[in-house]
């Protein structure tokens, strides 16, 4: 897994999963937009990837692949 690939191409190879990304790079006029990446973990989860980020000044970049589909359970536990 050390192929460059764009945002797209990311979640059309890893849909609806976290996936840890290094070497991000973002668009120019957005910061937030990743525009293409390695993808070097996609066997973690969305907690091990967010230790991993701060463990690595930033080095891992843990994103999921479809935020559309994403719900946070802490919210639906609390208005269960």
């Amino acid at each position: 897994m050390s192929e460059r690939l764009t945002w797209e191409e990311i979640q059309e190879r890893y849909p609806d999963q976290w996936v840890g990304l290094v070497e991000v790079e973002y668009e120019p006029d957005n910061d937030a937009t990743i525009k293409t990446a390695i993808v070097k973990y996609t066997d973690k989860s969305k907690n091990e990837l967010t230790r991993m980020q701060i463990q690595t000044n930033g080095e891992v970049l843990g994103r999921y692949t479809t935020p559309d589909h994403v719900f946070q359970l802490g919210v639906v536990g609390y208005f269960g």
